[in-house]
């Protein structure tokens, strides 16, 4: 097993190296790339250093899998270059998550529909990951109809940058800002640019790789994405309505059996999920689980995850576990 880290300078891509140590991915030669401007830096891995190559130089060098984190148009530029060199490719950017050509997958729900001849694999937005991980069991027993989702997104999932403007903010110095706002102090109720309807790319990112993940575009979604000054994860608060009734007692059920879930729901003593309790954590936590009063069939939920976790570094370590348990890889 040939493995390379793309974008292996990065906050994504720095996560992807711990979590492949803490899962014990083997491999038998590891290349971690990044831009020109970062070739010969040296990253340690394992008590053993690394030094940075080039993206050329990587695909020379034909690694088995891919895991890339370095942006949509690099993605664009170099998937399909290491694809014809017989590389697998999962990516991290929305470069090809709504590719009707390209599958884009959450190993709990939909890893069984990886096959041999898919190259370039998609890993789904961070805010979408950690929703569909807790929705996928309560969709197969009483099938959503609808889903009404608010997000609290933590500024590590713009970047490094990011995390320096509230940093910065936070000792009262200046700097380079990231977002047209101050974010100490303060909520933005804007994440990626603004479509011609209104919505963000990013509330529509969850609208449709929620459909595409499940395979049923009847799922009706909306979405609010919003920026809040947190370090450690994304939070949601999901309303959802099923065509099925259902009964408190089997949700809760139902999610405490589900991979990758964990029910932290106890009201009366204080006990719900916060970004806090996420960080560094690969689990999806719910909590605040309580029937909407408002209407029949109707579900309230609160999500939280670590978004450079479970919402992109571990997803994607999930995937290449996946495909050389089957394997997938040759």
């Amino acid at each position: 097993m040939k493995l390379a880290v793309v974008g292996a300078t990065g906050l994504v891509g720095s996560e992807i190296l711990k979590v492949l140590a803490e899962r014990n991915f083997q491999f038998d030669e590891l290349l971690l790339v990044a831009s020109e401007q970062s070739v010969g830096k040296k990253i340690a891995y394992q008590q053993k250093e690394y030094a940075v190559i080039g993206m050329q130089e990587a695909v020379d060098r034909k690694p088995d899998i891919a895991i890339f984190s370095a942006g949509g148009n690099t993605s664009l530029a170099w998937a399909p270059k290491f694809e014809e060199a017989g590389t697998i490719v999962i990516d991290n950017s929305s470069a090809w998550r709504m590719s009707p050509k390209h599958k884009l997958i959450v190993p709990e729900i939909n890893a069984n529909k990886l096959r041999i001849d898919d190259r370039i694999i998609a890993n789904p937005n961070c805010s979408t990951i950690q929703m569909v991980v807790a929705l996928a069991p309560l969709h197969a027993r009483y099938v959503m109809k609808r889903i009404v989702v608010s997000t609290y997104q933590s500024v590590t999932g713009t970047g490094k940058a990011a995390v320096d403007q509230l940093m910065r903010e936070r000792a009262g110095e200046a700097g380079d800002m990231v977002y047209p706002y101050p974010i100490d102090m303060n909520v933005l109720p804007h994440i990626d640019v603004f479509q011609e309807n209104g919505y963000t790319k990013e509330e529509m990112k969850m609208v449709n790789e929620t459909k595409k993940i499940f395979g049923d575009d009847s799922i009706q979604v909306t979405a609010t994405a919003v920026r809040i000054p947190a370090i450690g994860g994304h939070s949601e608060s999901v309303n959802v309505e099923f065509e099925e009734e259902f009964e408190l007692a089997e949700v809760i059920r139902l999610l405490h059996g589900a991979p990758g879930v964990v029910v932290y729901d106890d009201v009366a003593n204080l006990k719900y999920p916060m970004p806090i309790m996420a960080h560094h954590k690969d689990d999806v936590f719910v909590g605040r689980i309580r029937r909407d009063e408002s209407q029949p069939k109707t579900l309230n939920l609160w999500i939280v995850a670590d978004n450079l976790r479970k919402g992109a570094a571990t997803n994607a370590v999930q995937i290449a576990e996946f495909l050389a348990e089957s394997n997938l890889v040759y």
